[in-house]
């Protein structure tokens, strides 16, 4: 039983740490221009536009740095893994083991929480920049939108595996 789910913690953290590069889409001069070209750069497709205004340009370096933050998350995150792995593989009693289990899940949520609430206000410098770029130079950057008028993520999911 122990080693299903050990199989199973890391299958599971193979699946979560798999390739994922998710990306919105720019229209510029009605063109569709990826605005996260790479996983390494937040913002990068739109460097060569912001670079042309100041101000936008410097909005864009905020939201690059800002998002670039990747120890905190994964240090919290293997912590949180380490506590739930140390429950299921110790010999404690129950309460010990409940009391790990129940640590181990609430600083993954409590982990997952602050990165999302992290990366949804530092949006707010990419929109800044590109308002800023829109009020003074052309063409115009626009985001691609749903029918509702939100902006579509154009989330791309890639798995690579090797053997």
């Amino acid at each position: 039983m122990k080693i299903f789910l050990i199989l199973f913690l890391l299958f599971t953290h193979v699946m979560v740490s798999a390739d994922e590069a998710c990306s919105r889409i720019a229209i510029i001069n009605q063109q569709e221009v990826l605005i996260d070209p790479s996983s390494t750069r937040k913002g990068e497709g739109l460097t060569y536009h912001l670079q042309k205004d100041q101000k936008a340009y410097e909005y864009l370096k905020k939201y690059q740095s800002s998002s670039e933050d990747k120890w905190r998350p994964a240090i919290i995150g293997s912590i949180g893994t380490g506590l739930i792995l140390t429950a299921f593989i110790s010999n404690a009693d129950d309460k010990n083991r409940k009391g790990l289990l129940i640590a181990g899940a609430s600083t993954l949520l409590v982990n997952f929480l602050i990165t999302k609430t992290i990366e949804s206000s530092n949006e707010q410098y990419l929109y800044k920049a590109i308002e800023e770029y829109n009020k003074r130079n052309l063409p115009k950057i626009f985001l691609k939108t749903d029918e509702q008028g939100q902006v579509t993520p154009g989330a791309y999911l890639e798995k690579s595996w090797s053997f």
